[in-house]
């Protein structure tokens, strides 16, 4: 699958002297969910700032869509839309002539009918007469995201898209970001609901310290770091985990009465089964066996707390 968004060796050093971004070199595939996530400080909005001409880098290629971002601006830019994180927008015009006036603002003729198809997509059509300033917080994040479509790009960038927005209106957003997928159009986020990018990504890129540290397919991740937790509750205790389990590193509960260890994604498994088979040999007796395996976000903590 070729690359839609190509950023090459990326750099960006403020005039303080802060080097927020580190020699970044990434590849955004067609038609992807791409997930970036990074702790705050990271990075990840001077990254997005830079792909979409808000911020100048110091050093480095930007490539979207087939136009660089420096020497051909225009119809790079043309090519993007951006969510932003802050709710920023004109609060005395309603929200039709609001998202008319962003589509106007790269040049394309009016349509109506784009613009009533993505107000209806947003649950925004019943508000097309009302002034900005009457609508809720989520409703005024509908706005942007109506906003950023009304040009019709085949980038999107949501940054925390989900901020501040009710349960029902965080669902009806993910629908309306897997149909925009479906049409073609790739789509980059940022968010701090974990949870989301683990249901929504296909990829996940993971920035720290100004520097990509990782990026995997979604499931490769999970699969390669991704650990078990597995418990198994006693029926009896016991004084010391017997010599016939030492291949297992477990450890056991200050009664007496749960044993623990931990697999890898990979080793579930058979890991499980053999020690099933174990302690029936030795006749153990045991009331449950529970594992509880790692989530996207436990993945997440564990690599941003490495070492830079």
């Amino acid at each position: 699958m070729d690359a839609i968004v190509s950023i090459e060796n990326l750099t960006k050093t403020y005039d303080s002297g802060n080097q927020a971004l580190k020699s970044v070199t990434l590849d955004i595939r067609r038609g992807e969910i791409f997930a970036l996530l990074g702790p705050n400080g990271a990075g990840k909005t001077t990254l997005i700032g830079i792909v979409c001409g808000l911020v100048r880098p110091s050093g480095g290629r930007v490539i979207a869509d087939g136009h660089d971002i420096s020497s051909d601006f225009r119809a790079a830019r043309a090519k993007i839309g951006l969510v932003p994180q802050e709710l920023s927008t004109d609060m005395f015009t309603t929200v039709w002539d609001s998202v008319s006036f962003s589509r106007g603002l790269f040049g394309k003729p009016r349509n109506k009918a784009h613009i009533e198809r993505v107000l209806r997509d947003l649950s925004l059509w019943d508000k097309r007469d009302a002034q900005i300033r009457q609508l809720s917080g989520g409703m005024k994040r509908r706005v942007l995201i109506a906003k950023a479509l009304a040009h019709e790009p085949s980038i999107l960038f949501l940054d925390e898209p989900t901020a501040g927005v009710d349960v029902e209106l965080r669902r009806d957003m993910w629908m309306m970001v897997r149909r925009l997928r479906e049409q073609g159009v790739t789509i980059i986020l940022t968010t701090h609901y974990i949870e989301e990018a683990e249901e929504m990504a296909d990829r996940v890129g993971v920035i720290n310290h100004g520097e990509i540290i990782l990026v995997e397919e979604k499931q490769d991740l999970m699969r390669k770091l991704g650990k078990t937790q597995v418990t198994i509750t006693l029926n009896h205790p016991m004084a010391a985990v017997p010599a016939g389990l030492a291949e297992w590193p477990l450890t056991l509960s200050d009664d007496g009465m749960t044993l623990a260890f931990t697999l890898s994604a990979e080793e579930e498994e058979t890991g499980v089964a053999t020690l099933v088979k174990q302690l029936t040999r030795l006749d153990i007796d045991f009331r449950a066996i529970n594992t509880e395996r790692s989530s996207l976000e436990d993945i997440f903590v564990d690599l941003v707390r490495k070492p830079a």
